[in-house]
């Protein structure tokens, strides 16, 4: 199955003034990104504003950062609380020439760990593409347990890895201790990508990566050299920006206005989502500079 890399980066989706998609600004974006240590882009995920996202946008999103992308690995997020409209948005994403999708757990309807199975399962089935299983309980409302991700990933053959966004390093470590070969572990969060990483993890699906790309690359690639001094001393000293990305106004409003103040505006954000905070942008502002 293909090897996707270390770091991916779940990308920002760009908005004009009338907070229309810029598509143009997305190609670039893609280009900064792949061009600061990123091995692949992952678009149209919650940082993504998915949820805010009309199916026509996502599948010309997914065209514009494909050639953008110039070979390098696009995951398109596809996954939803609906089976069957996932599969649907699957199979069009399918026909963009994605190299893969990745699947939330479904919100909402909480399912059971069964539920989980047979909705990863049916999605899977519907696809020749690589699947992203993606585990992050505090949006979605429930945790895809150990068992269940080990019973995808030994029994469906592309189910090629998991975003593991639970925070649960008990968790986390049993994946990465029973796994099948060939199964990828990722983390959903930048803090835990060292601790991740030590525990048999490949990488991270990142979101810091927007501004602190080439020392996220590092931090993975010191890691699996074996300069685990390295991989910590970077660890530190990206800490606070990783922090400044995930302050009370939220993701993505604070990546946003990272990206702004590095000199590299995206646009605001659709409601729900507000704009970053005059007093988290003054906290971003100054992680920046300790980062720069």
């Amino acid at each position: 199955m293909q090897d996707f890399g270390n770091l991916l980066t779940a990308m920002v989706t760009p908005f004009d003034e009338g907070l229309e998609v810029d598509y143009d600004r997305a190609a670039e974006l893609v280009a900064k990104l792949l061009s600061e240590g990123s091995d692949g882009i992952v678009v149209a995920g919650t940082t993504g504003e998915s949820p805010t996202l009309s199916k026509d946008e996502k599948l010309q999103l997914f065209r514009v950062v494909k050639e953008a992308a110039g070979g390098k690995p696009v995951i398109a997020g596809t996954g939803s609380n609906d089976t069957a409209g996932s599969i649907a948005l699957t199979k069009a994403a399918e026909a963009t020439g994605v190299d893969g999708i990745m699947l939330v757990g479904p919100y909402y309807n909480k399912p059971s760990q069964e539920g989980f199975y047979q909705h990863f399962k049916t999605i899977a089935a519907s696809t020749d593409l690589p699947v992203v299983v993606y585990n992050i309980p505090s949006r979605t409302g429930k945790n895809i347990e150990t068992a269940t991700i080990l019973r995808l990933a030994e029994e469906l053959p592309n189910i090629h890895s998991v975003k593991e966004g639970s925070g649960d390093i008990k968790q986390i470590s049993e994946i990465c201790a029973r796994k099948p070969e060939g199964f990828a572990v990722y983390s959903g969060d930048d803090s835990i990508t060292l601790p991740l990483l030590a525990l048999g993890g490949k990488g991270v699906i990142s979101v810091v990566s927007h501004v602190a790309g080439p020392m996220m690359a590092e931090l993975c690639a010191a890691f699996h050299s074996g300069d685990i001094v390295r991989a910590r001393e970077l660890h530190h000293k990206v800490t606070p920006m990783i922090d400044a990305c995930f302050l009370g106004s939220g993701n993505p409003a604070c990546v946003k206005r990272a990206l702004e103040i590095a000199g590299f505006p995206c646009g605001g954000t659709r409601l729900p989502v507000v704009e970053a905070s005059e007093s988290d942008t003054a906290t971003i502002r100054a992680a920046w500079k300790r980062l720069a």
